[in-house]
């Protein structure tokens, strides 16, 4: 048995019903929807953990690259949750650099939010900030897809944790207008992040742009500052 088929019948074994039902409609997979036609077999993202946990040191990323390429929704996610763990415990920077370009090589699969937001900062966003790529990023951050925009503000979250915050105001601004409620609310989240390691950066970054916010942008930005001051920038009153 290939070591792929060994994960993919874990995970079947781990697989809830009820969840099977349930994740496409809060995955919006139905037609028109950011998920259209994304399949899932209900397992939760704890169980997909510990299998990623046993096999990702047995698996090689040839072999990766079949389960990340699945058109199962915990296939993908799994696949990415073993190649962090990979790039996380190896201090090979030819090991890195593979990993990266594989991450690259497979945009196409990470196609919804849950696989952006698990994975982009703890590999891309990581790799650009200790190499001095944030090329990488910003390429992303300018491409018409939307996914990779969410890639790439969400990969400075990695920035935003070692104290740089400029990336993350430069792609929010770069895509504050994004006809997506997605890019609203990563933007916003971002932005909030900063805020949780400098409110005086915030502020200061809200007080020239948050007129010209969506409100769910404006919305998730200002969710820990104080009431009062939430209920200002709301009303317009700064």
């Amino acid at each position: 048995m290939t070591i792929c088929k060994q994960i993919v019948e874990a995970l079947s074994d781990l697989s809830i019903p009820e969840k099977a039902a349930f994740f496409p409609r809060f995955f919006k997979t139905g037609k028109g929807e950011y998920g259209e036609g994304d399949q899932f077999i209900g397992v939760i993202v704890p169980e997909q953990r510990k299998v990623a946990k046993e096999y990702f040191s047995k698996i090689s990323l040839e072999e990766l690259s079949g389960l990340l390429s699945s058109e199962i929704h915990e296939h993908r996610l799994t696949a990415l949750f073993m190649l962090i763990l990979k790039f996380e415990k190896t201090k090979d920077q030819i090991v890195k650099d593979e990993i990266v370009e594989f991450y690259l090589n497979h945009l196409k699969y990470i196609n919804n939010w849950d696989l952006v937001d698990s994975s982009c900062y703890k590999i891309l966003g990581r790799y650009a900030f200790e190499n001095q790529k944030e090329s990488l990023l910003k390429e992303l951050s300018k491409s018409d897809q939307m996914w990779h925009k969410r890639i790439a503000v969400v990969g400075t979250m990695y920035h935003i944790k070692k104290g740089s915050s400029e990336l993350t105001k430069e792609f929010v601004i770069q895509n504050l207008h994004h006809p997506h409620d997605l890019m609203h609310k990563a933007n916003g989240w971002l932005l909030r992040e900063m805020g949780n390691k400098n409110e005086d950066e915030l502020i200061a970054f809200l007080n020239l742009y948050y007129k010209k916010m969506p409100r769910t942008c404006l919305r998730y930005a200002i969710e820990k500052l104080d009431q009062s001051v939430r209920q200002d920038y709301l009303k317009g009153r700064i």
